[in-house]
């Protein structure tokens, strides 16, 4: 019997520049219009885009509950790739970006002029922690949330 998987890769194309994700990707005020699955109603959005610093960002659902995507950036080079780590101490999976006990990595390829595959890889440390962060909505979450980016996308080029 094959192993069971612990790594997950979501990735969506965008007709938008490369810098132009990186730039939503990178700075507070963009990410909180778009990050979580429930549309723009972050509350907070405090990050300190740096190796080694540490993000953030509160949403509220649609019931009126708190949820939180709390990491630290492991690695950053612009405008390629993301990489951070879940704070599982204080993250439960949510679906809100950042499940305990994984690493995701974000890159950011540019494939034609003003045309953009984002990808969102996340490597679980355990197999059972992938099943738990899906059953919590992990995959269905980021997927609104690479929609929600595009909205955020066509607002910012009007």
């Amino acid at each position: 019997m094959p192993p069971l998987p612990k790594e997950l890769t979501l990735s969506r194309k965008y007709a938008a520049p490369r810098s132009l994700l990186w730039k939503i990707w990178s700075d507070p005020h963009h990410i909180k219009q778009w990050w979580g699955p429930f549309g723009p109603a972050n509350t907070t959005c405090d990050i300190d885009f740096r190796v080694g610093g540490q993000f953030n960002i509160a949403m509220r659902t649609p019931e009126g509950d708190m949820l939180y995507a709390v990491g630290e950036y492991l690695e950053i080079k612009r405008p390629e790739r993301i990489v951070y780590l879940g704070d599982a101490d204080t993250v439960t999976a949510c679906g809100c970006g950042a499940p305990p006990k994984a690493k995701v990595t974000v890159t950011f390829d540019e494939f034609a002029k003003d045309k953009t595959n984002l990808t969102v890889h996340t490597l679980f440390d355990r197999p059972e922690d992938m099943i738990a962060a899906n059953e919590e909505g992990y995959t269905s979450g980021w997927t609104k949330t690479l929609i929600e980016l595009e909205e955020t996308l066509q607002l910012l080029e009007a």
